[in-house]
């Protein structure tokens, strides 16, 4: 089998970069959906466990983000 283990020329991995911008994309994906339970909470639409709600499955996505980073193997 020949693996190819050069890194591009800045030196580092462009798979640990695109784990970087996935992240960022999960928090922007979750951003929305707390700042509309804030605004539900604040037009008293819903009770403030929505807050909690939309916070514990941000934590929850957070904590399977973390827990894929070394779940990749060898690429």
């Amino acid at each position: 089998m020949n693996h190819d283990t050069t890194t591009p020329a800045g030196g580092g991995s462009g798979h640990d970069h695109d784990h970087a911008g996935h992240r960022w994309m999960m928090i922007a994906c979750c951003l929305p959906m707390l700042v509309v339970a804030v605004i539900l909470v604040e037009t008293a639409v819903v009770g403030p466990g929505a807050i909690v709600a939309a916070a514990m499955c941000a934590a929850m996505m957070a904590m399977l983000m973390r827990g894929m980073d070394g779940a990749g193997g060898n690429r």
